[in-house]
């Protein structure tokens, strides 16, 4: 397993489009996800022990962040042919289990992943309502432990502000997780 880091936020870039299959039967697209204040899309996925120690947080903050018109959207890019873990079946399950309340889709050809310039999972990216990047950090100072229950919520306090005022934090932690599982050319 690598570990890597985010890079810093390239303030203002577009959303990069997609059409994926959600495991809940549906296509979604970035206009189709998106609330009236932002989008949060984030690359997560079910085997990662970095993944692993924030999904309660995870579903607690994408529930909240709705509340401010924020939505959000999970993208699942490793390679399932040598991740089982991560297969879209599971996939299935981890969603029902944690009761994801956004999408989860399967970006099979990774091709979303790499338009998006994904390193890691988690790897969020935060708009703004007009689609427009504000934020590439950590959810907060987990790692592959969680971390206390009274830390900063960046993430969230990030996505907060973006929703009432359009603009992200200057100052923004990078995240870190384990590297995308591509495959083999």
């Amino acid at each position: 397993m690598v570990s890597l880091e985010t890079p810093v936020c390239a303030f203002d870039a577009p959303v990069v489009d997609f059409s994926l299959p959600g495991v809940d039967g549906k296509v979604w697209t970035p206009d189709a996800a998106r609330g009236d204040k932002g989008l949060l899309v984030m690359f997560i996925c079910n085997h990662c022990p970095y993944v692993k120690s924030i999904r309660e947080r995870i579903v607690r903050d994408t529930r909240e962040l709705r509340e401010y018109g924020v939505n959000t959207v999970a993208i699942m890019s490793n390679d399932p042919a040598e991740y089982e873990e991560d297969s879209f079946q599971n996939m299935q399950k981890v969603a029902a289990e944690y009761g994801f309340p956004f999408p989860y889709l399967l970006d099979e050809s990774q091709q979303v992943a790499r338009a998006y310039g994904a390193v890691c999972t988690p790897d969020f990216f935060g708009y703004n309502a007009n689609l427009r990047l504000q934020y590439r950090g950590r959810l907060d100072e987990s790692r592959k432990e969680t971390a206390p229950a009274d830390v900063k919520r960046d993430l969230f306090d990030a996505m907060k502000q973006v929703a009432q005022t359009g603009h992200g934090p200057k100052r923004q932690i990078p995240g870190m997780g384990c590297s995308i599982k591509w495959k083999e050319s």
